[in-house]
């Protein structure tokens, strides 16, 4: 039968993701709009922003936070163009986003020296491949497939390379290891659930030698320039932004932070996300219909979490089949107003994608479980019957 309690938050999509608990438009009042960005009231915020991002995730001294244009993507790319070329690169990739990066390298780029080390959704490459003579680019928790890597123990402590990290959906959920981390990228529309546009940069002091000891042989667009007269911009990790950003945005996202806090800082936010997790856990072990898309438990992501449906009717179908009977599933639930956008992303196997992430309340995963049931039931009926 059709539930009778629909989540409280029905919004389970994995990017832009879900507002904290409690947010209200009245939080960002006291936005300074109307005023420039570069004025000392706008300069205080984008550094209280800085500051406290540096805080809460425990980066070691030295370490250096930048507010850039472009989300994620922006600062991956800032750091793909300002620092590689340098010496060979492992590219790692095991979903669409770190295949982007791959693409980005070999054909925009164009670097000779590429190793591509890959492998399929739901598991990981050999991690134990990397080179650390070389540098390496991977996602730390892949968004489109719910597969993280485990721990860093792959990264040596004796790397020549740099790694560059997007930890997108992985920073503020994740326990990273900044140590074994020299360029990280994320963006506030994921695990705090902020407002999308802007990106932001982590600099280890390895990463800011490699800027300032190597030029790249191409030409860099002024979006993309984090030096000058072959010295760091230092005003980009203080509050001097590259371009105009959106006032409104670093409101928003200082309440995201506030309320970062008040919850335990990183070890609350990882907790809530865990036990996230542990609910779509427990309906995975008792469901026969459904499992995770990650072949190896160590590496389920605990925000992005993607499913596979593994009835044997489901898996009998072809490819374009099954991506049809996802999407009829995706979207009853969508019209029933139990979940919105959990269809799997478009470059992945066919199933489900819920964000697990500390905004989203275990109460409403809880129960958002027989929605997803009674979702199945539905749409198993008019296909098999």
């Amino acid at each position: 039968m059709k539930p009778l309690q629909k989540p409280a938050n029905p919004l389970f999509s994995s990017g832009p993701c879900a507002k904290r608990p409690g947010w209200t438009i009245k939080n960002l009042e006291n936005a300074p709009l109307g005023r420039s960005h570069r004025a000392k009231i706008g300069k205080s915020r984008l550094k209280q922003a800085i500051d406290r991002t540096a805080s809460i995730l425990g980066l070691p001294n030295g370490y250096r936070v930048g507010i850039v244009p472009g989300s994620d993507t922006g600062a991956v790319e800032m750091a793909l163009w300002s620092m590689l070329g340098a010496r060979g690169v492992d590219m790692l990739a095991w979903e669409s986003f770190g295949s982007g990066w791959i693409t980005d390298i070999t054909k925009q780029l164009k670097l000779d020296d590429v190793r591509s080390l890959t492998a399929d959704y739901g598991d990981l490459p050999d991690l134990n491949k990397v080179d650390p003579a070389r540098d390496v680019v991977f996602t730390w928790n892949g968004t489109t497939s719910g597969v993280k890597v485990p721990n860093a123990d792959w990264i040596s402590d004796n790397r020549a390379g740099l790694t560059i990290c997007d930890a997108t959906s992985a920073a503020f959920a994740m326990d990273l290891p900044w140590d074994k981390l020299d360029v990280t990228t994320f963006s506030w529309q994921k695990v705090l659930g902020g407002e999308a546009a802007h990106g932001v940069i982590i600099l280890s002091p390895r990463a800011v030698e490699r800027l300032e000891s190597y030029r790249p042989s191409w030409p860099l667009p002024k979006i993309f320039r984090l030096t000058k007269g072959g010295k760091l911009i230092e005003g980009i990790f203080s509050g001097a932004t590259i371009n105009t950003p959106s006032m409104l945005c670093v409101e928003d996202y200082l309440d995201a932070l506030n309320w970062a806090e008040t919850i335990g800082g990183l070890e609350g936010l990882i907790a809530k996300s865990e036990e996230n997790l542990s609910v779509l856990r427990d309906w995975v072990n008792r469901t026969d219909w459904i499992s995770f898309l990650a072949n190896d438990a160590a590496t389920v992501s605990n925000t992005s979490v993607c499913f596979k449906i593994v009835a044997p009717w489901f898996t009998g179908l072809d490819a374009s089949d099954q991506a049809a009977v996802a999407k009829k599933l995706a979207t009853l639930l969508d019209e029933e107003g139990a979940a919105f956008d959990i269809g799997a992303y478009r470059d992945a196997p066919a199933g489900l994608r819920i964000w697990a992430g500390s905004t989203i309340e275990a109460s409403d995963l809880v129960a958002l479980l027989p929605w997803l049931d009674w979702a199945y039931a539905q749409v198993k009926a008019a296909i098999t019957q």
